[in-house]
């Protein structure tokens, strides 16, 4: 049986997800000047933690090449303060969710949602969870499609938090957690997009380290081991992530989603892909 982490996962993280997949978010940060999506990117998910160093970002995001971060971090806090950036992203958000849930945006089940999702979220626990505990010191909005952003934000973090913990437990670096994705997805390395920064030179290192490991064969597919190690992979996220959910009764549990579900159809729907 699915755990209630891995369960609610389906249903929090594409109500996160438009700050990356709609346009108002976006811009709602070029109207403050940024240009380019890189630099607004991180500015936006940074911001909860102040302007910290590249090296403090990119080790927290962990799966990029190196040298992107540090292209637009900290340049980035030119443009406008994290305090703007934050303020902006949350606008844009909301904005797009209006557009996507139409009539269901007033409906009190938003709001029975947020307040669930924010009990969850504020549940969770804040060690070793650096971005995490970044958004935790963030005031909480009280609209309540802001707030089912919001929370739902929390919640994602603190399991992407979790996620890069067990991606370093099992020895698994940033690129070759790409890889390992795109495997997943039945795609060929080359033709995913974070790997585009890597040379075909430099992305064939990665897959020959995979491949050293016995998790990669001949053809660049997964083995039986690799498949299995994503798998766990997978597993330790869903439980790095389920302290967050035990203060839900099972009937809350149940209720989320039931009345998450047709917010989610809407999401997923407009997504561009």
């Amino acid at each position: 049986m699915d755990s209630v982490a891995g369960r609610l996962k389906e249903l929090v993280v594409p109500i996160h997800e438009v700050a990356y997949m709609a346009d108002e978010p976006n811009e709602a940060l070029q109207a403050l000047g940024f240009e380019g999506y890189w630099p607004l990117y991180f500015a936006s998910r940074s911001a909860p933690l102040g302007k910290v160093p590249a090296e403090v970002v990119d080790a927290l995001f962990y799966n990029f090449v190196p040298g992107e971060v540090a292209a637009c971090v900290p340049s980035c806090w030119e443009v406008a303060s994290p305090e703007e950036v934050l303020a902006a992203r949350e606008r844009g958000c909301v904005a797009a969710l209006r557009g996507i849930l139409g009539e269901l945006a007033d409906s009190p089940v938003v709001g029975r949602c947020a307040d669930v999702l924010m009990k969850a979220a504020f549940s969770a626990p804040v060690e070793g969870r650096m971005l995490y505990a970044g958004l935790r010191s963030i005031p909480v909005p009280e609209e309540p499609v802001a707030r089912l952003w919001h929370a739902a934000t929390l919640l994602r973090e603190h399991r992407g938090d979790g996620h890069t913990a067990s991606l370093v437990t099992r020895g698994i670096g940033g690129q070759e957690s790409h890889v390992l994705l795109a495997l997943l997805w039945d795609m060929k390395p080359r033709d995913f997009g974070r790997l585009d920064p890597l040379s075909d030179e430099q992305l064939e290192v990665v897959i020959d380290g995979l491949r050293e490991r016995g998790l990669v064969n001949a053809e660049g597919w997964f083995t039986p081991e690799g498949r299995k190690l994503r798998d766990e992979i997978e597993e330790l996220t869903d439980e790095l992530a389920a302290p967050a959910y035990e203060c839900l009764t099972a009937e809350e549990v149940d209720e989320l989603v039931t009345d998450l579900k047709p917010l989610v159809e809407k999401i997923v729907a407009a997504r561009p892909f």
